[in-house]
C-alpha cells in the first residue's frame, strides 16, 4: 500500500527504482552493432545528435545510477559462436561531453558482452568465451571477481537489490547458471533444454524471463526458488525468440522475434500471461527496447536493417520509425 501512495505522489520517479531499466529526458543513446558505432539522438525528434566509433561490435550497454556515464563492452568483430578477434575491454563515455573518457581493460579475460549495473554503479559482465561473470569496480577500473558459468554465459540479468545474477548459456550448456552476487559464487542451474537467447528482471526482483532459443516460448522464472514457474507461448510465430524486457512499471512484457523473414514485437501482459498478446511488426531482427520517461512511448533497436521503431504503448501501435546508423541492437533514455 505504501509503494502505490509513493508511486502515486512521485509517478514516473518511480521508473529509476531498477538500474538495468533507465529511463530519462535527456538524451538516447543507440549501440550500433554493425556500424561499429554510439549514435547519440535527441530523444523527442529522433535527430543525431553526434556519434562516435567504438571499436569492434559493440552490443549492450548500461547507465550510472546518477546517469552522467554510460558503459559499453566492445565485443569483437564476430558474433556468438563466431567471434575470432575478440575484445577485451569496456568504453566509459561522459554523457555531458558525448565522449569518451577512459577505458576498462578486462584482459586476461575475453569477449565482454552482456553487462548490468547496480544501484552502487558497480558493474557485471559476462564474458562467453571465458566463461565468466565479472564484478568490476569502474571508479577504480578494477576486476573485483571473475566468477565461473560453466557455459558461455552470453547475456545477464541481475536482481535490482543485485542479490542474484542470471546468466543464460546460449546453447553449449543447456541451463541457466545462477550467481550470487554477495557471495560470488555460482549456487544453481536453471534447466533450459532449447539454450536461451535473452533474459530479463523483473522491475519488482520476484521473476526473470528468458527466451527459448528454438521455440517461440517465454520461460518465467520464480527468483524465490529459482525454478521455472511458467511457460508462455509467444503468438504469431513459430520460431524462438531474442530478447524479453519488461516495462519499467511492470506491467508489460516485450519479446523480440522473427515470424516469416518479418520482425515482429509480442506484447504480454503481466496481468494475465496467457491472454490475447499484442503483436507488432517492427524492423528487420529487432533485438533491444527503450522506455521513454513518460511511460508512453517503447523504442524497438532494428539490428538488421538500421532502423529503430517507435511503438505507442497506450494504443499498442507502431506510429513512425527512423533510420539509425547500420544495426541497432541496444538503446537507452538517459
Amino acid at each position: 500500500m505504501a509503494r502505490q501512495w509513493v508511486a502515486a505522489l512521485i509517478g514516473p520517479l518511480v521508473l529509476l527504482a531498477d538500474p538495468n531499466n533507465p529511463t530519462g529526458s535527456h538524451g538516447l543513446v543507440l549501440i550500433d552493432k554493425r556500424g561499429a558505432h554510439v549514435r547519440f539522438v535527441d530523444p523527442s525528434t529522433y535527430k543525431e545528435i553526434s556519434n562516435l566509433e567504438i571499436g569492434n561490435a559493440p552490443h549492450d550497454l548500461a547507465i550510472s545510477p546518477d546517469h552522467k556515464t554510460v558503459y559499453i563492452p566492445i565485443y569483437g568483430d564476430g558474433v556468438y559462436g563466431k567471434n575470432p578477434h575478440p575484445g577485451h575491454t569496456i568504453a566509459i563515455i561522459d554523457l555531458a561531453t558525448r565522449q569518451v573518457t577512459a577505458t576498462i581493460d578486462v584482459s586476461p579475460y575475453i569477449a565482454p558482452h552482456g553487462i548490468q549495473v547496480d544501484s552502487r554503479g558497480k558493474l557485471y559482465v559476462s564474458c562467453d568465451l571465458s566463461r565468466k561473470l565479472l564484478v568490476i569496480d569502474p571508479k577504480t577500473r578494477a576486476i573485483e571477481s571473475a566468477i565461473d558459468t560453466e557455459g558461455t554465459g552470453h547475456w545477464v540479468a541481475v536482481l535490482p537489490d543485485a542479490s542474484k545474477a542470471y546468466v543464460p548459456n546460449k546453447n553449449d550448456k543447456l541451463f541457466i547458471s545462477v550467481i550470487d552476487l554477495k557471495a560470488r559464487k555460482m549456487v544453481g542451474r536453471i534447466p533450459a533444454p532449447n539454450g536461451i537467447q535473452g533474459i530479463a528482471a523483473s522491475p519488482d526482483g520476484k521473476r526473470v524471463v528468458a527466451s527459448d532459443l528454438a521455440e517461440p516460448t517465454l520461460l518465467v522464472i520464480d527468483t524465490a526458488t529459482d525454478s521455472v514457474i511458467d511457460r508462455v507461448a509467444l503468438q504469431g510465430t513459430t520460431r524462438g525468440s531474442f530478447k524479453p524486457r519488461y516495462t519499467p512499471d511492470g506491467s508489460k512484457i516485450l519479446v523480440c522475434s522473427i515470424s516469416q523473414g518479418v520482425g515482429q514485437v509480442n506484447v504480454i501482459s503481466t496481468s494475465d500471461l496467457h491472454g490475447k498478446q499484442q503483436v507488432l511488426e517492427v524492423g528487420k531482427n529487432p533485438m533491444g527496447f527503450a522506455f521513454a520517461p513518460d511511460g508512453h512511448t517503447a523504442l524497438v533497436a532494428n539490428d538488421g536493417d538500421g532502423t529503430v521503431t517507435v511503438i505507442d504503448l497506450d494504443q499498442m501501435k507502431v506510429v513512425s520509425s527512423f533510420k539509425a546508423g547500420t544495426g541497432i541492437e541496444t538503446a537507452s533514455y538517459y
